[in-house]
């Protein structure tokens, strides 16, 4: 067992009732409980519209899909899609499997988001989408990410699934973009332990995310919706494809679960900004240590710490002394992304250099943090830290 474990179960009785309340119903495939859940999440978020799928992966493709098939197409292959250096693979893999052309750019190496400057300079005449990813819990800056793109036909497409809760001056992240993404599994801020969700405001978006979760049928689109002439023969709806779509569902588990999850989130944010609070104290000004800085009201999904470039330390022997110890670590998402080998399979560029993000690549590490009390890991961690 470790001491500082990277995360753990949000779960008690209550999501194990709604299992058994779904056995007790017999019914397992998607349905009343994810219908309640998509109502309560959107709610809960301020969005019109909720659609929940079975993973944040899956929240991605479809989000991405969707914008190619509204009446006015909002995109078409060969777009140039700008995306922050250091994120996630599957905030990419959808880009390049719907034909875009990745445009990389830097990060900011004290928020991990974009590096404003670079972003800006980045733009040009055949930039039709920016993917804004939150990284860590922490929101963007979207008052000047708004004030770059003014005049400007470029779509945001915002990837919140490491930072449910986070706000924007009071505003939640997740529901800037013309479509966004969350996600629900294990280590994140409440789990389903597979599950996603994709939230807009557009309502002919929305019908499309409905149909191409499923198959691309029209079964469950309203009478009156913005993709189809729906008949009113329900034997003939029942297998008509209108779009190429997938079969993304979540499981009726997942939403039973999720209601119960929903109803704790305030409750975990909390305890999550609690546990911040003891970790910047520790590590603000660290000699060797670059910690995150929140932008504004951050969910802390986990705390980084990036090897300082003057310092002595090396992450290797980092690494090995926390894994001595007992304390879980990853690296900072997927790193500069443009170093993993997948990359020879995109249409990309790199914009400029990814200074900050090979910074982050080679010294940057993460820990977790949790729904409970981790005063007392925290300042474990600090006191290995400072043995190395």
């Amino acid at each position: 067992m470790s001491s500082y474990p990277l995360a753990s179960s949000t779960w008690d009785g209550k999501e194990l009732q709604a299992i058994k309340s779904v056995i007790d119903r017999d019914a397992y495939t998607m349905g009343d409980s994810v219908a309640q859940l998509e109502q309560n999440f959107a709610n809960f978020f301020r969005s019109k519209y909720c659609v929940m799928v079975s993973s944040g992966s899956a929240a991605n493709l479809i989000a991405t899909a969707a914008l190619f098939y509204t009446k006015n197409s909002a995109l078409k292959r060969g777009d140039e899609v700008i995306v922050p250096a250091v994120s996630w693979s599957t905030t990419y893999f959808p880009l390049y499997q719907y034909g875009l052309k990745l445009k990389f750019v830097d990060i900011d190496i004290d928020t991990l988001n974009y590096n404003l400057e670079a972003l800006g300079s980045a733009i040009s005449d055949k930039t039709k989408v920016i993917m804004v990813v939150n990284l860590l819990g922490n929101p963007n800056d979207f008052d000047e990410i708004n004030k770059i793109i003014k005049g400007k036909d470029i779509v945001l497409l915002e990837d919140n699934c490491e930072s449910m809760g986070a706000e924007y001056k009071g505003k939640a992240a997740g529901t800037f973009g013309l479509v966004n993404t969350f996600s629900t599994f294990y280590s994140h801020h409440i789990s389903t332990m597979e599950g996603g969700f994709v939230t807009t405001d557009n309502e002919e978006l929305y019908h499309i995310l409905l149909s191409l979760r499923e198959h691309g049928w029209t079964r469950r689109l309203p009478k009156q919706n913005h993709i189809s002439n729906k008949g009113n023969d329900d034997f003939e709806e029942s297998f008509r494809f209108v779009l190429p779509g997938y079969n993304v569902r979540p499981v009726e588990m997942s939403g039973a679960i999720g209601i119960e999850q929903l109803k704790k989130l305030p409750e975990f944010l909390k305890q999550r900004r609690d546990n911040a609070k003891v970790f910047l104290e520790l590590f603000n000004n660290h000699p060797n240590f670059i910690i995150q800085k929140d932008i504004d009201n951050s969910s802390w999904f986990g705390f980084s710490l990036v090897i300082k470039s003057n310092s002595k330390l090396k992450r290797k022997n980092v690494v090995n002394k926390l894994r001595e110890n007992k304390i879980e670590c990853r690296p900072i998402v997927a790193g500069n992304f443009t170093k993993n080998q997948v990359i020879k399979y995109f249409d990309y560029e790199i914009h400029n250099k990814l200074v900050n993000a090979d910074l982050i690549h080679n010294n940057g590490f993460f820990v977790g943090n949790h729904h409970f009390d981790i005063q007392d890991k925290i300042e474990y961690l600090y006191n290995i830290l400072g043995d190395v």
